[in-house]
């Protein structure tokens, strides 16, 4: 197919929204090369939880150790730093349509000798941190494309939320419909769906977006141009800020999920109930963004973010009163309403980091966000260790509240110099 090169700026893409109502989602959809990103990313997501599914029953297949099975869970999170750091340049330095449509490919190819029947456990374990060191870069590099199609403004924002929203969804539905393909197929046949899942997000990108040029030229090697870039947006003060806006207080928030077998099993309850509480707080954040995406007004996402991300803990301090399974889950879900503070973040990020650093500081915001959430997920085994499932929640929610705190009053401090991030590309 002969290749589109005409250019599209964030003022050519976004018009119409201009003069349409300043709140809804229908707008970010009524741009069609949201929706080929859309369609791609939730195929692909589907992709994902079915090969995590799959593997973790394979290893355990393999193995019968519960602890190797976990493992595959793990290695989706850790490498993710690797990717952020060391080729997030890669995002900045090539035409994002390339990126895009190679990483979906690369992870493809990574899938396929895991359906091999008799690949060892090492080769599984190996593609399983290909795949995690190839997901950031991937997921930086389409939130910089967001911020090409749908500019820089609101449009991104609502944007940003409805690809939150399907990642959400998918822990409902995609663990359930992954479990349900195992019922009829083995493993190693449910992998290969995987593959196709990824081939045909890599096709809806490549025919249904832009090609758009690189953000920057190549300035030395790919290693040395992605921790160039990481020090140049971890230099300014405001950045740094919304960065740890967005990676602290889901240190905290995962610690009911990574915590919900041993609450069930404290509570009494059975195999529901954990489904249930592992259903919460993405309910409560659907929900929350739903909300805030279609109800409020960009400002008003803006004014109440600090609030909601100082509240959005709060409801874990209820955990030491040993609530029932009914409150637990309120709690869980007023909780993951209160993420909805992202939406407002998102705006000040993509205002602070200059077009040029873009892909990088939207990589490394990707990787520091998986990896915090890993080391959360630790960090609450331990404390549950050391004090009790309920003590660590609650725990959790107060320390969590009081680190919310401390960053939204060092935005305040520098929510002056929130378009004043230029000076970030002079060295």
């Amino acid at each position: 197919m002969p290749e589109v090169t005409s250019e599209v700026t964030p003022e050519d893409a976004v018009p119409a929204a201009q003069a349409a109502p300043p709140t809804g989602y229908a707008r970010v959809l009524a741009v069609p090369e949201f929706r080929a990103v859309f369609a791609a990313h939730t195929l692909s997501l589907l992709g994902v939880v079915v090969a995590e599914i799959a593997l973790a029953v394979l290893v355990y297949d393999l193995t019968g150790s519960p602890l190797m099975s976990a493992l595959t869970f793990a290695l989706g999170f850790l490498p993710y730093v690797v990717g952020g750091t060391l080729l997030a340049g890669v995002a900045d330095r090539f035409p994002a349509r390339r990126v895009l449509v190679v990483c979906d490919l690369v992870c493809a190819l990574c899938v396929v000798p895991m359906a091999v029947p008799g690949a060892p456990l090492a080769v599984l374990l190996a593609l399983r941190c290909a795949l995690a060191v190839v997901s950031p870069v991937f997921g930086g590099t389409r939130m910089a494309t967001l911020a090409d199609i749908l500019g820089d403004g609101d449009l991104f924002v609502l944007g940003r939320s409805l690809l939150r929203i399907v990642s959400q969804s998918a822990l409902l539905a995609g663990y359930g419909l992954g479990g349900l393909l195992l019922t009829v197929a083995a493993p190693r046949q449910a992998l290969l769906v995987t593959v196709g899942t990824f081939v045909a997000s890599a096709a809806i990108l490549r025919l249904g977006t832009r090609r758009r040029p690189a953000r920057s030229r190549a300035d030395g090697t790919l290693v040395r141009d992605s921790l160039r870039g990481a020090r140049l947006v971890l230099a300014d003060r405001r950045v740094r800020v919304l960065l740890l806006l967005t990676w602290i207080p889901p240190v905290f928030s995962v610690a009911p999920e990574a915590l919900a077998a041993p609450y069930t099993d404290e509570l009494g309850a059975g195999p529901i109930a954990l489904g249930l509480l592992m259903c919460a707080l993405p309910v409560g954040t659907i929900v929350g963004e739903l909300y805030a995406g279609s109800r409020l007004r960009p400002a008003t996402r803006e004014r109440v973010a600090l609030p909601l991300v100082c509240l959005t803990l709060l409801p874990y301090l209820g955990f030491a009163l040993r609530p029932g399974l009914a409150v637990s889950l309120l709690l869980l879900v007023v909780s993951g309403a209160g993420t909805a503070y992202t939406l407002g973040v998102d705006q000040w990020f993509v205002r602070a980091v200059p077009e040029e650093l873009r892909g990088r500081a939207m990589t490394l915001l990707t990787a520091g966000l998986m990896t915090f959430q890993g080391v959360g997920m630790a960090l609450a085994g331990v404390a549950a260790e050391l004090a009790g499932v309920r003590a660590a929640v609650a725990g959790a929610g107060a320390l969590g509240t009081v680190c919310c705190l401390l960053l939204a009053r060092e935005a305040r401090r520098t929510e002056s110099r929130d378009g004043a991030a230029q000076d970030m590309t002079g060295g």
